[in-house]
């Protein structure tokens, strides 16, 4: 059984390699990320796939033209390796996190197997003193094997390794072989969310439902008649 933060996948590739690529990719520019108050140190980037293929872009953004860019190109472990995941990719990243530096835990809403958009990191350049924190559990993630992270789960890194961290960051797009692929790995689907808020509980329901009804608007009143109707059904349950 699979933990619903991460998932190790049933795929692995050659370090050597895959460290010779990034010696290529290593040659151009690292770019700053973005999220700069979520980070202390050095976070960076390298575009590999990217919004018109630019190789001074690394925004993922929604519905863009993502194309390789020409450093990618250059690289032809990695194209080997990205042209190993059966589903389209959007962004495609190399993700460095200096010697030292910290990730805050924060989250990425929308960025699961279940919302459509896979997220998976293939270690480079790692060790066991780089560590995940994700929901309170630390886990590190092991360099030349293919992990799934659920980043809609709060999580953070801090690399206590005396070298930076490089992964390769892959935003996939959920299909029926990822599926396939995640089954082959044991796992398995978390349950939906019981309420339509996930601030709303069996623990607050009910107050929550006594102060939707205090309201005179019709939505409020039509939100209070669908959570006692769910909340009668887990009672009967």
């Amino acid at each position: 059984m699979s933990s619903a933060t991460h998932l190790k996948l049933p795929m692995s590739f050659d370090v050597q390699l895959l460290q010779k690529d990034l010696a290529r990719a290593a040659e151009t520019n690292w770019i700053r990320h973005f999220n700069t108050r979520d980070y202390e140190k050095e976070w960076s980037c390298i575009p590999l796939r990217s919004v018109d293929g630019r190789d001074d872009h690394i925004l993922p953004l929604d519905n863009a033209n993502f194309q390789d860019t020409e450093i990618l190109r250059q690289c032809p472990y990695f194209q080997y390796v990205i042209a190993q995941f059966a589903c389209e990719k959007t962004s495609i990243r190399l993700m460095s996190l200096e010697a030292g530096g910290e990730i805050k835990e924060h989250r990425d809403q929308g960025t699961s197997f279940e919302d459509g958009i896979t997220r998976l990191h293939i270690p480079i350049q790692t060790t066991s003193q780089v560590l995940f924190r994700l929901d309170g559990t630390d886990v590190h993630f092991s360099a030349g094997d293919t992990w799934y992270l659920n980043a809609n789960c709060l999580h953070g890194v801090r690399n206590h390794s005396p070298q930076a961290r490089v992964h390769l960051m892959l935003d996939c797009i959920s299909n029926d072989w990822l599926h396939q692929l995640f089954l082959d790995a044991g796992w398995v689907a978390p349950a939906a969310p019981r309420y339509p808020d996930p601030n709303i509980n069996d623990a607050n329901v009910a107050d929550v439902i006594a102060a939707l009804r205090r309201s005179s608007q019709a939505s409020a009143l039509t939100l209070a008649n669908e959570l006692e109707a769910i909340a009668a059904n887990t009672i009967l349950s």
